[in-house]
C-alpha cells in the first residue's frame, strides 16, 4: 500500500473510529471500540438515541430492526429491553476475528455512559484518546437528547474544556438546531456540522450558527474539493465521513483536512505511514 502524500508542515490528520473499528466488528459494540483502540485509533465516533426511560445508547437507526434481533424504535423501547436483544449476531464474518473480543461484548447494546468509562479509562494511561458523539434527528426527544447528553458529559468533567486546550470530546449533527442548543449550553465544546450536500447559502465556506468545525460526507468531498479549500479559506477545519478507500484517504490528505472518520482505522492509519 502506497502512503497517502502529506505536506511535511501539515499535522497529522486525525483519525476516527466510526462506530468503532466497524468493518471488524458488529457497529457500536463495546468489542468495535475496544478494536479501535486496539488498533490506534485517535478518537472514537459514536450516534446516540434517547430510550423511553431517559438512557442515552449508540444505535444509529431509529429502529432497532437492522442492527439486533428486535424490532421497534428505540425511543419505545426502554434500556432494559434493549440489553435483552442480540445487537452483535447480525454481522457475518467468513472466518474467525484475529482478536479475542470480551464475551457478550460483541452482542450487548452500548450505552454512552459505559463508552464514556472507557474512554476515561484510556486517557487515564496517558493516551489522549478523544470522542465524537452524534446526536441523531429527528427524534420525539427534541432538546431532550442534548439535555442528557451535556449533563452526562458533565458528570466525567466533560462538559467545559479548557480554552485554548483540545477537547476530549466533540458534538457532531446534521441538525443545526441540535448544535445550536449545545453551543449555547456549554459555548467551549467543539460542534460538528454533518453534511449530505452542499446547501446553496453555505456554498461560500460559511457554517450555521452554533457550528465550529464542517463534517461533508466523502460524495461532497469526491464531487466539489473546491469546497473544502472555502470551508479552509473561511477558518473551518474539516471532518470527513466515511472515509473507507484508499483513493478516498488520499484525496483527504491531498486537500488538507483535519479529520477522516472510518470503519478502517487500521488501515487508514497505515497508509498515512502512522502505524
Amino acid at each position: 500500500m502506497t502512503h497517502a502524500r502529506l505536506p511535511s508542515e501539515q499535522p497529522a490528520i486525525q483519525v476516527i473510529a466510526h462506530r468503532g473499528a466497524s468493518d471488524d466488528a458488529p457497529e457500536h459494540t463495546l468489542a468495535a471500540y475496544r478494536k479501535a483502540i486496539e488498533d490506534g485509533a485517535d478518537a472514537l465516533e459514536c450516534d446516540v438515541r434517547l430510550t423511553a426511560d431517559g438512557q442515552l445508547v449508540c444505535v444509529h437507526d431509529r429502529r432497532v430492526n437492522r442492527t439486533s434481533n428486535g424490532r421497534g424504535a428505540v425511543s419505545a423501547l426502554e434500556l432494559a429491553d434493549l440489553a435483552a436483544l442480540d445487537f452483535g449476531s447480525w454481522k457475518d464474518h467468513e472466518e474467525s476475528p484475529d482478536w479475542d473480543p470480551v464475551p457478550g461484548e460483541l452482542t450487548s447494546v452500548l450505552t454512552l455512559e459505559r463508552l464514556l468509562e472507557l474512554a476515561h479509562d484510556v486517557r487515564a494511561t496517558g493516551r489522549p484518546l478523544q470522542l465524537a458523539i452524534e446526536t441523531k434527528h429527528p427524534t420525539r426527544w427534541a432538546g431532550q437528547v442534548e439535555e442528557r447528553l451535556l449533563d452526562l458529559l458533565k458528570r466525567f468533567g466533560l462538559d467545559d474544556p479548557p480554552a485554548g486546550e483540545p477537547s476530549p470530546v466533540r458534538v457532531m449533527s446534521f441538525s443545526a438546531r441540535s448544535l445550536y442548543r449545545v453551543r449555547a449550553a456549554a459555548p467551549n465544546l467543539p460542534t460538528v456540522f454533518l453534511m449530505q450536500f452542499v446547501s446553496p447559502r453555505l456554498r461560500d465556506g460559511r457554517l450555521p450558527a452554533g457550528a465550529r468545525i464542517a463534517g461533508p460526507g466523502m460524495r461532497i468531498v469526491r464531487n466539489h474539493p473546491a469546497y473544502i479549500e472555502r470551508l479552509h479559506r473561511a477558518g473551518h477545519r474539516v471532518h470527513v465521513w466515511t472515509v473507507n478507500e484508499p483513493e478516498d484517504v488520499e484525496l483527504c490528505a491531498r486537500l488538507g483536512v483535519e479529520a477522516i472518520i472510518t470503519n478502517r482505522p487500521k488501515q487508514v492509519l497505515s497508509q498515512l505511514g502512522r502505524s
